[in-house]
């Protein structure tokens, strides 16, 4: 049975995604803030840590669950973030680093802690934004998130091609416009054409069958501007 690590879980697509793997059997490790949402639900086959991504300590917590309980890391899913939404003449260099620390600095950590327990045939897949793909539309206030977004791409791509001879895949899934609360915080008012769990169903068919046919790749899974 493959083992699932998923961050960004306590609400919006994170939080539908444990459930569709938890109901499909997969053992699933579910990193988030705020554990609660996940803590409360009563499957075998979740685990929920209290994880904060710009906490190097916290890191710790993950390797060593795996260690004591998995023999392997199969998929891992990036899906969390933070955003911001702030007149680029009032975002300080303390914002752009929570930002970059969440965003970017958190998906290499972590990768870079799990790598040892991945085989051939792993998976990581990597959620950012159609906000980070050079030459979409860009929207004022998101100078910090959406600059973090185009650079955890750039990563990604580095990472699929200095792990490529040991089978391990990275892509990038640049979402557009899904109705959750963090599409609410930066576009107040707006009406999604997708749901959380309809992305989720997405993201989880690619997490588990997109290795086989991409790798340093960047998708862009949007109908709609932003």
């Amino acid at each position: 049975m493959k083992n699932i690590i998923i961050t960004g879980t306590s609400r919006g697509i994170g939080f539908e995604m444990v459930h569709l793997f938890a109901n499909a059997g997969y053992n699933v490790l579910a990193l988030s803030r705020n554990e609660k949402p996940i803590s409360n639900l009563t499957f075998e086959n979740i685990t929920s840590l209290a994880f904060d991504l710009s906490k190097p300590e916290d890191y710790a917590k993950v390797t060593e669950f795996v260690e004591e309980n998995w023999e392997q890391v199969d998929v891992v899913i990036h899906n969390a973030g933070a955003l911001l939404n702030k007149p680029f003449a009032e975002t300080t260099m303390e914002d752009f680093e929570w930002i970059y620390k969440v965003n970017v600095f958190g998906v290499a950590e972590l990768s870079r802690v799990l790598i040892p327990y991945m085989k051939q045939g792993s998976h990581v897949v990597t959620i950012s934004s159609m906000g980070g793909i050079q030459g979409s539309m860009k929207f004022p206030g998101l100078a910090a998130y959406s600059s973090s977004k185009g650079a955890v791409i750039t990563l990604v791509e580095l990472l699929a091609e200095e792990h490529k001879d040991a089978g391990i895949a990275f892509n990038v899934l640049a979402l557009g416009a899904v109705q959750t609360e963090m599409l609410a915080e930066a576009f107040p008012g707006y009406e999604a054409p997708l749901t959380a769990l309809e992305m989720a169903q997405y993201i989880y068919d690619f997490s588990l069958n997109g290795n086989t046919f991409y790798n340093g790749k960047i998708l862009q899974v949007s109908s709609s501007t932003p």
